[in-house]
């Protein structure tokens, strides 16, 4: 089977933008970052080799970058992993004050570009941040077949192991992937000593997946503080191995104020059936979400719904503090969930979905929630 892997989603927005400003390309280690940036140089080869090609790892580049040397007759230069200089912000300033009116910049990084961009202002203005996420089902297949969304299900949306589609070397890449995030960027980044507690709770977070994450219940199984766990998972967010979700709501419907869930970037750790479907949708909406923040500005936010009652909607999407609508996942096809009814006539969520992996799309009679397909879901709300 043929995906349209060539061109990601995020090109259309960094092209306008690099004729204007800056662009940095952050992302989970191994989403892609580099052979996005390569994809848009203008001329072959588009790999490595390309001239405009300079990787702070390389001593060769590295040092031509600290003369102040770049490609010359090249519109665009790529700079990858040029953030683990100590003066990386003043050295990517002076090469775009100086070269702005005739070469354009991309900045690429995982983790420590997002981390290390925050801790100064001296590139306020001067360029725009993107988030790339792993594969979706519109990215890969505009046309949404089943076989499609079963693949991305089971090996989950990263390049290597979704376009390999093989179990042996997905679990070589999951393994060599933890090892990198754990042995590399915590212990660079976050100079965290309880490595082995940390590997200790990634192997029980895939069971917390779809339900409100316990904190308390992680801390008493680690034996360490409550504040150390919340800690840890803060830190395991700014490595792009998982993201948490708060609760939406008012007083009216009682809602839950503190109890947030979890999800994978890579949902093909989560447990099989509704939890790895349900991860699915998360990521595909934050997806969404980051999106159309990185390149129309707006305020979004991706939440959940659950009262003190413990009726619970998924997702709700909010753009600029309003919610956009609700997602709720099920298995089945045939059911409407009583709690999205209940939000429905409770709220002032627009529109409410239930998507599903089987067939049947209609809306229910009783309620006005929309029932249908996961493919459907996406191309109804033009996820990317």
């Amino acid at each position: 089977m043929a995906f349209s892997t060539a061109q990601r989603y995020l090109r259309v927005p960094v092209v306008q933008d690099l004729a204007r400003k800056m662009v940095f390309i952050g992302g989970p280690r191994q989403v892609g970052k580099t052979t996005f940036a390569l994809s848009l140089l203008g001329t072959p080869p588009h790999n490595e080799t390309h001239p405009a090609y300079l990787n702070w790892d390389l001593a060769e580049h590295r040092e031509r970058l600290l003369r102040g040397e770049v490609p010359a007759g090249e519109p665009l230069v790529l700079l990858d992993e040029v953030h683990k200089f100590a003066r990386w912000r003043s050295l990517v300033k002076g090469l775009y004050d100086t070269r702005k009116s005739k070469q354009s910049v991309v900045v690429v990084g995982s983790a420590r570009l997002d981390y290390y961009r925050k801790g100064g202002d001296s590139l306020q203005g001067r360029y725009h941040y993107y988030r790339l996420h792993p594969f979706s089902l519109r990215e890969v297949d505009r046309d949404g077949r089943r076989e499609t969304v079963d693949r991305l299900l089971r090996f989950g949306g990263f390049p290597e192991p979704f376009l390999a589609a093989g179990e042996r070397e997905q679990r070589r890449w999951q393994r060599e992937q933890r090892e990198r995030v754990i042995r590399d960027d915590l212990r660079d980044l976050e100079r965290v000593r309880e490595v082995s507690l940390i590997e200790l709770l990634l192997q029980h977070l895939p069971d917390c997946v779809g339900s409100p994450l316990s904190v308390k219940s992680l801390s008493e199984l680690l034996q360490v503080a409550h504040e150390t766990v919340e800690r840890w998972l803060t830190i395991l967010e700014r490595l792009y191995v998982c993201f948490r979700i708060a609760p939406h709501g008012s007083p009216r419907i009682r809602a839950v104020k503190k109890e947030r869930k979890l999800y994978f970037w890579d949902w093909s750790q989560s447990p099989e059936g509704g939890p790895r479907l349900e991860n699915m949708v998360a990521c595909q909406l934050l997806k969404y979400c980051h999106w159309r923040q990185d390149t129309e500005g707006h305020d979004m936010e991706l939440r959940f719904l659950r009262d003190t009652d413990k009726r619970e909607v998924d997702f709700v999407v909010l753009c600029d503090r309003k919610p956009e609508f609700a997602v709720e996942c099920k298995t089945g096809e045939r059911s409407v969930s009583p709690a999205a009814g209940y939000f429905k006539v409770r709220t002032r969520i627009p529109a409410f979905f239930q998507t599903h992996l089987g067939t049947r799309d209609y809306v229910h009679a009783g309620t006005g929630i929309r029932v249908l397909p996961y493919h459907r879901l996406c191309q109804e709300l033009e996820l990317p």
